[in-house]
């Protein structure tokens, strides 16, 4: 379906991307410079909003803005080997999975130290004494 010019407004709504995204990504080269009306406002057509759902997918997926640039110029280029697009996603995957590990190690730390502390009236708090760098002689899993 392809639709006449729309405004700014009218490609947020169809494409689920904040007014104030697009201007950003208008402003950071990351989607082409949208056409201009006789009164100076932009205007938006259907590869332009479909462009912006393939960002916001992609932020979804938690590709950063570079990851998106490149992705999207590769979307663009019907000629591109999928390789390309292959190796992008799997760095992404390989850095989702570190992240996944080192926040499983925080949870197990913070787990930890929850369970040691008391939660009652004492000072005492393994949990303040942690952040505080005490060693409390815990196992080298809990220290980030």
């Amino acid at each position: 379906m392809n639709m006449g010019p729309m405004t700014i407004g009218e490609a947020a709504k169809a494409s689920g991307v904040s007014v104030k995204m697009i201007r950003y990504y208008d402003e950071v080269g990351l989607v082409r410079p949208a056409s201009r009306s006789e009164g100076n406002y932009r205007e938006y057509d259907t590869r332009a909003v479909n462009e912006l759902r393939f960002i916001k997918r992609a932020r979804a997926l938690g590709f950063d803005m570079a990851e998106i640039a490149q992705l999207l110029s590769l979307w663009r280029d019907r000629e591109r080997p999928s390789r390309e697009v292959k190796a992008i996603a799997q760095r992404h995957l390989a850095d989702l999975d570190t992240r996944i590990r080192e926040m499983q190690a925080m949870a197990d730390t913070l787990r930890h130290l929850a369970h040691c502390c008391a939660g009652d009236d004492r000072p005492d708090c393994p949990i303040l004494a942690d952040l505080g760098g005490a060693d409390l002689g815990r196992a080298d899993h809990t220290t980030l």
